[in-house]
């Protein structure tokens, strides 16, 4: 069972605003990005048929807190640790850091697994599929940050 998962990327020109500085809105994309990298280590997607039901993951909470910039062409190192897995749901911590430890960010998102009917689109909230649940598993308190 896994609960962290560590990823690298460049930021790139497109990503940032008119002073150069990647846009807040970017560390939202990272983090979901950060986390398909995640299912995907362990075999799984975050949008995948399990017993013939597709299988999806909406978020229904995120914040991100900003300390410090990341400008174009830095690096970023994201750190995904499963704060809490319940039934239904999965939260994600994450931290950003310049290469060497510098924070620049923190963040979190909640996300709920689902089931879409085919025919309506209509997502109802299921217990996770055992597939997906005994692969992911929070993370021991002592690795959780206060």
């Amino acid at each position: 069972m896994s609960f962290e998962f560590r990823t690298k990327r460049r930021v790139e020109f497109a990503e940032t605003d008119m002073a150069g500085i990647l846009h807040f809105s970017n560390y939202f994309r990272y983090m979901e990005e950060t986390e398909h990298e995640f299912f995907r280590s362990l075999g799984l997607s975050v949008h995948m048929q399990i017993d013939g039901r597709v299988v999806s993951w909406p978020r229904v909470r995120t914040e991100c807190a900003y300390s410090a910039p990341l400008a174009f062409e830095e690096y970023v190192e994201i750190h995904l640790l499963v704060r809490k897995k319940t039934k239904k749901s999965i939260t994600y911590d994450y931290e950003f850091s310049k290469p060497g430890g510098s924070i620049v960010a923190r963040g979190s998102v909640t996300t709920l697994c689902v089931t879409m009917d085919p025919t309506t689109k209509q997502m109802t909230s299921i217990p996770i599929p055992e597939p997906i649940d005994e692969k992911i598993q929070a993370a021991p308190v002592e690795s959780l940050r206060s």
